[in-house]
This record gives C-alpha cells, sequence and structure tokens, in this order.
C-alpha cells in the first residue's frame, strides 16, 4: 500500500507491503522516486516485506527549504520505520540512497541488521564534484531541471542495454516530472556536504554487500576495486553486463545474490 505521513517535519511518501518474515528498505538514486524498484521488488518472495520511500526533496515528498542533508534523510527514513512498526530491517541504497543508508547504519546501528550498496561509495565529494554540482543548482534555477533529467538517467545504463531499457528509461524520465525543482536543489547541497563514512564501513561489523556495473561511468572499475580492498570484509558482486543501474540491467543475478546475503535460499 502507498500512503503519506508526516516525518521529522515533512511529507513522505512510503511504500509498505505490510507483511513479511524479513524486512527490506528500498532508498532509491538522484532525480528517482521509490517506483525504480517496482520491477524488482516484484521478483522478491511474499515473504520479505518492502518498504520503499521518496527520499526528501524526491517524488511526492516534502523538502526541508535550505538543506536535504543526509543526517537529516537518515533519520527522516528511521522515523518511517518507526510509524511503519519496524524493529530491524535490511538497508538498501542504490548510489544517493547508499550515502543515505550508510549514514542510517551508522545512526541507527542496532535497527539494521545489514546494509546493501548499489553502485554507491561511502566517499564524499571531492573539490571538482562540489563545482559540478553547483553549475547543476544553476541549471536547475534557469529552469533546467527536465533538460537534465533527460541527459543523465540514459547515462546510468550500459550502452549495450540502452534500446532494450528505452521504456523504463522514459518511465523514470516522466517520473522525475514529480520533483520539486526547490527540492532537488536542497538535496544537491546536502550531497555537497555529506560526511565522508569510509572509515565507519572498515569498522562495520554487520553485513556488507557492494554492487558495481562493469560500465558505470558513475563508479569505473578501477574504483571499485578501490573500494572492493578497501573493504574486505564485504561481499562485492561485479555485474558484467551493466551500468549504474544493475537492479534493472541485471535483476535476476542481483536479486539471488541479494537472498542469498539475507540468508534465503534461491
Amino acid at each position: 500500500m502507498e500512503f503519506f505521513a508526516t516525518c521529522n517535519g515533512i511529507p513522505v511518501h512510503i511504500s509498505d507491503t505490510i507483511r513479511g518474515r524479513k524486512c527490506l528498505v528500498f532508498l532509491h538514486g538522484y532525480l528517482e522516486t521509490l517506483y525504480i524498484w517496482d520491477d524488482f521488488i516484484s521478483l522478491l518472495p511474499d515473504l520479505i516485506r518492502v518498504i520503499a520511500i521518496d527520499l526528501p526533496g524526491h517524488g511526492l515528498t516534502g523538502s526541508n527549504m535550505e538543506e536535504n542533508s543526509i543526517p537529516f534523510m537518515a533519520d527522516v527514513v528511521n522515523s518511517v520505520l518507526d510509524l511503519c512498526n519496524v524493529e530491524s530491517a535490511y538497508i538498501v541504497g542504490h548510489s544517493m540512497g547508499g550515502y543515505v543508508a550508510i549514514e542510517a547504519a551508522r545512526r541507527y546501528y542496532d535497527r539494521f541488521d545489514g546494509l546493501i550498496l548499489m553502485h554507491s561509495t561511502p566517499w564524499a565529494d571531492s573539490d571538482e564534484k562540489r563545482l559540478d554540482r553547483e553549475r547543476e543548482i544553476e541549471l536547475i534555477r534557469n529552469a533546467k531541471l527536465s533538460l537534465i533529467v533527460k541527459t543523465a538517467i540514459p547515462k546510468m545504463f550500459a550502452k549495450e542495454n540502452l534500446r532494450r531499457m528505452d521504456e523504463k528509461i522514459y518511465e523514470i524520465v516522466e517520473l522525475a516530472e514529480t520533483h520539486d525543482p526547490e527540492g532537488i536543489i536542497a538535496t544537491i547541497r546536502g550531497l555537497m556536504h555529506r560526511p565522508d563514512n569510509l572509515e565507519f564501513l572498515k569498522k562495520y561489523r554487520k553485513p556488507l554487500l557492494l554492487f558495481f556495473g562493469m560500465n558505470d561511468i558513475h563508479i569505473p572499475v578501477d574504483k571499485a576495486v578501490i573500494l572492493q580492498h578497501e573493504l574486505s570484509d564485504a561481499k562485492s558482486i561485479f555485474l558484467l553486463h551493466s551500468g549504474h543501474n544493475g537492479f534493472l540491467e541485471e535483476p535476476s543475478i542481483v536479486c539471488d545474490e541479494l537472498l542469498r546475503f539475507i540468508g534465503l535460499n534461491v
């Protein structure tokens, strides 16, 4: 079921399947909405309870007017779980959602049974990336958000998958029309100022699963390998035919690995 609730002072769009022996919380990436998970969630067995939300500034969820900081978004996730009476869950984050997932696992360590990062890293923005984000803010202020979406979303897929994923790309772009430009700007500020959580993940003593795409322009293979070595206790999966969206490009592999990770036989 889908519903709205006020969490940490903002309206939050929530999807919750209600029932299930184990709970998975799904957090989408930048310029996405909770609907990005629909196809993947359909592959999961009914015994898994699935909660997904539109993160602050995205989709139908509200926003802090100045900045949707990563800690603020992590607090919203925790409030949603309180509202849904979830004591413990695995948390899954795609790209930007991974930054929020890491922070939630850090701030609410006892609540989360494990952490799954899909095409995400714990690193803070570089100075160069912050400049890129400043330029993006200016473009959005000049009514270019739609252009940014139409340019950015196809680049998240491996070139070999573009024609096959045309319908999904169109769907993501269309759903991006729900974004409030000021909410996206507030989120960009949060991305620019986010903490570096590598040291936390190095000390993390709960299950950690990492997915990387061999054709991901946002996390090139060399950087993925560095992170794999830094987090040697984690399980790392390299998807041969994926860009930045492995759960859409190679969903069966991702689903099987995820179910194994949470202790369900496949």
